[in-house]
């Protein structure tokens, strides 16, 4: 593997890091599981792609693609809470139709935005190569998202959005407005989907109506790999957990359709992310097989 396409997994994976918190927040968090970030993916895309094409500045563009996802995970949260309808339904249902408003908002299945500016604008040019500054700037962001979820997970409001998601009877017994947190755990879950989404049109140059397929397998690879490395409890760990296994996750791809002894091709990316995250999936069950 050339060290070009190393840091370009890298800074793949320091993208889908938002999606991996994203998704731990929903599935660990809130025990929801929410397919809804299929969806909520290529819109925030979309919105941010189709906003700086029309004149918006980068980052207006980018919070505007957050708030319309955490809008899509409104609506799963809402089918679920208030229409009792299944929450694994409910997300796909937003799913699906997210496919048709994806093309509304955009027009037409792809829009390029490889001459607009940027959120990684203003950081080019300061003497490294445009291969490093993306995986750089992005790791800041990364890390800002990590400290500020840590801390509010760690706020009351935090501990009864967990609180809802570990025992939502008890929690109800206690005071706690469960209907309410999960309504807000799932939007926000979808806003960091959906910045990953923005940053990816931003990254790549382009949004595209299909980039959102298998979001939700890369999601939960991110925080499978990140307890398998980093089995720990507490909050901030699990958080860098799910980012180092985003990152892992995005190289082991990139090395195994680099390897030719394997003989893999681009076109076989699906078949080597089922056999990664199934191996994510079997070794800690091996681990703790072994202990027996």
């Amino acid at each position: 593997m050339s060290e070009i396409a190393f840091w370009g997994a890298v800074e793949l994976g320091l993208v889908y890091a938002f999606v991996g918190l994203g998704v731990y927040l929903s599935f660990r968090i809130l025990d929801f599981p929410d397919l809804t970030v299929d969806g909520s993916l290529p819109l925030g895309a979309a919105v941010a792609a189709v906003l700086i094409l029309a004149g918006v500045a980068p980052w207006p563009a980018t919070l505007a693609a957050m708030v319309a996802a955490g809008c899509a995970g409104l609506v799963t949260a809402t089918l679920n809470v208030k229409f009792k309808i299944l929450h694994l339904l409910a997300s796909i249902l937003t799913m699906i139709a997210l496919f048709s408003i994806n093309l509304r908002v955009m027009g037409r299945p792809n829009v390029a935005i490889i001459n607009e500016p940027t959120v990684l604008t203003p950081f080019y040019g300061l003497g490294l190569s445009d291969y490093l500054v993306r995986p750089a700037v992005l790791l800041v962001f990364v890390a800002i998202a990590v400290v500020l979820l840590t801390a509010f997970l760690g706020s009351n409001f935090g501990l009864a959005m967990r609180a809802t998601g570990a025992n939502a009877r008890m929690a109800r017994a206690q005071g706690i407005r469960t209907q309410f947190h999960i309504y807000a755990g799932i939007a926000l879950s979808n806003a960091l989907v959906g910045l990953a989404g923005a940053l990816f049109a931003q990254t790549n140059g382009f949004a595209d109506v299909t980039a959102g397929v298998g979001t939700i397998v890369v999601g939960l690879a991110a925080v499978i790999v990140g307890e398998t490395l980093l089995p720990s409890r507490r909050i901030a760990l699990a958080l860098i957990g799910c980012v180092i296994g985003s990152v892992l996750y995005r190289i082991a791809i990139q090395l195994a359709l680099s390897a030719d002894v394997i003989g893999l091709k681009a076109s076989d990316l699906n078949l080597a992310t089922a056999v990664l995250v199934a191996v994510a999936l079997i070794l800690p069950r091996l681990r703790k097989g072994g202990r027996a």
